[in-house]
This record gives C-alpha cells, sequence and structure tokens, in this order.
C-alpha cells in the first residue's frame, strides 16, 4: 500500500513539472496573423464616377485594388480585393475664387472570401485625374487654379473689342472697344465657375494606409488575383 502511494506522488510530482502545452486556437491565431504595415501605397480604381458637382458629402464611394500588394513573399492584398470609402468633404469651384475639392477617406477592405478589414486610407496620389492636385495629407483632391484662363478670356474679350470699335469709328472707336470688350470679359469671367474635380469610373488613384493593420492570414488568398476579378 505504501508503495502504491509513492508512486502516486511521484506521478503527481512529474505532472506538475511538466510544461504546459498551448491551446491550439492560441497557436494558430499567432501562426494567422499578418499586419498590413502603416505606409503601404494601394493603387485603385473608382467603380463609380465621383465629381464636385453631382456628388454630395456622405456618399459612398467603391473602387478595386488593380495591383496586388506583396510584403515579404506573402499576397497582402490581391488585386481585384474591394475597397469602400466615403465623401468626407466636396466643394465646388468659385465664380471669384476657391477652387474645387474633393476629399475621400476609405475605410473598408473587402476580400473575395468575404473576410472585411477596417482600416483608414487616405489618397496619396491621383495620377488618373486631370487638371488637379492632391494638397495635403488627408487626401484632398484640388482643381488647378483658373486665374491664367480668366486673364485670357479678358484679354480677348478686349482685343475683339478693339477690333469692333477699330472698325466702326476709327482710332477713338478701338479704345472705347477695347474698354467695353475688357468689361464684358471680365463679367463672364466673374459669372463662370472653376473648374469641377471630375474622376470618372475606372479613374486611377494611390491610397495609402494610415495606421498599421491586422489580418488573418488563413482568409487571405494565396494568388495574386482575387477570385471576384478572374472570372
Amino acid at each position: 500500500m505504501r508503495f502504491l502511494f509513492v508512486l502516486f506522488l511521484a506521478a503527481l510530482a512529474s505532472a506538475q513539472s511538466a510544461p504546459l502545452a498551448k491551446p491550439d486556437s492560441a497557436a494558430n491565431t499567432a501562426a494567422a496573423g499578418l499586419t498590413i504595415p502603416a505606409g503601404t501605397k494601394v493603387p485603385v480604381a473608382l467603380k463609380h464616377a465621383v465629381s464636385s458637382k453631382g456628388t454630395h458629402e456622405g456618399d459612398a464611394v467603391y473602387a478595386e485594388t488593380t495591383f496586388p500588394v506583396v510584403a515579404n513573399g506573402r499576397v497582402l492584398i490581391p488585386a481585384g480585393t474591394f475597397v469602400q470609402g466615403r465623401i468626407s468633404h466636396i466643394q465646388r469651384g468659385g465664380r471669384i475664387k476657391g477652387r474645387a475639392e474633393v476629399l475621400l477617406h476609405f475605410t473598408t477592405l473587402i476580400y473575395p472570401s468575404g473576410y472585411t478589414v477596417l482600416l483608414p486610407g487616405a489618397v496619396e496620389n491621383a495620377p488618373g485625374v486631370d487638371k488637379t492636385s492632391v494638397k495635403d495629407e488627408e487626401g484632398t483632391i484640388r482643381s488647378d487654379s483658373q486665374k491664367g484662363e480668366k486673364i485670357g478670356t479678358v484679354a480677348s474679350s478686349a482685343g475683339t473689342g478693339a477690333v469692333v470699335g477699330g472698325l466702326s469709328n476709327g482710332g477713338k472707336g478701338a479704345l472705347v472697344g477695347a474698354g467695353v470688350g475688357g468689361a464684358i470679359g471680365t463679367a463672364i469671367a466673374m459669372l463662370t465657375r472653376g473648374n469641377d474635380v471630375k474622376l470618372d469610373a475606372g479613374t486611377t488613384l494611390e491610397i495609402v494606409i494610415q495606421r498599421d493593420v491586422p489580418v488573418d492570414s488563413s482568409r487571405i488568398p494565396t494568388t495574386t488575383r482575387a477570385y471576384s476579378s478572374a472570372q
């Protein structure tokens, strides 16, 4: 009896000294974890048109990645992944001053498996948008200045008025005609709004991820092309 008791104590001591195994779920989570690092650039194409004339603050924005994002030999964002966002600010061009502006914020990645990841994404570059520039770190797309164009309108109107006035009433008429033409040109320039920002469907943008985004690698395709776009 005493011998059995000693064996029991020895077995108990051995069990207590053995290292505890990690739960399978924790090990799997550690193995599956990946991170899209802050500063990652993601090229996308818009799925629908956006403009400072016809779009409103709060409207949804839909885009699709056009090239895979890869880090350390592993696909993080395959081409064809959907990207969703919204219009945070919009402003039409003024008649006298103030340029048109559109501010987009991208908030969600939707993988072909249906896996959804929240993210903070801003426009870094807008190579597919004519006569615009990205003016700040928030990614505001702003139309180029039309100052030169409006000065050209005034000068052209003044020149036309001078020609007409000169033909009708000699040199004095040319001066009067130039003044009248200049006034008309100024009025036209003041009544004309600045160019709108126009982003057609298919417009290419480059967005930047603004903070580290953890993702589950087991739910991300290992191919460089998302299934939804390959069909």
